[in-house]
């Protein structure tokens, strides 16, 4: 959430400052009716990875990790853990210094393949939880 909030106030500078360039330029006279929605088209840009970001979610229960995602039509899928193999953290220098991750869960499905948990806080003590949760199925 705190990746929004800066994308917004960002874009907030960014219009504004876009207005008062648009303001100044003499030669083109942009009356200010035109040139502030243009300004604020700017906000489009963090609304869209806030919508991004809000269509996806995790679950983990006591039997499987369940993943919605959609925005009208809603989409589930489940790992059961029986069928994890592994579960791995990967993050970039950027994630680590902001505290977030990656969790990487590979499964033994009939598909077989690779779950990408994008942009957790703190990976590291879901990724242990999910193990933790895998070994008291066991």
């Amino acid at each position: 959430m705190l990746f929004i909030k800066i994308g917004y106030a960002l874009a907030v500078l960014g219009a504004v400052l876009l207005t008062i360039a648009l303001n100044m330029v003499q030669a083109v006279n942009i009356p200010l009716y035109i040139s502030l929605p243009i300004a604020l088209s700017l906000l489009l840009i963090p609304a869209y990875y806030h919508l991004k970001r809000n269509m996806v979610r995790y679950t983990l229960t006591d039997s499987k990790i369940e993943i919605d995602y959609g925005l009208i039509a809603r989409t589930t899928r489940n790992i059961p853990l029986v069928k994890i193999q592994d579960v791995t953290v990967s993050a970039s220098i950027f994630q680590r210094i902001l505290g977030f991750g990656d969790v990487v869960v590979d499964n033994a499905s009939e598909i077989g393949g690779t779950t990408i948990l994008h942009n957790i806080n703190n990976p590291r003590q879901y990724s242990d939880l999910i193990l933790r949760e895998m070994r008291d199925r066991h």
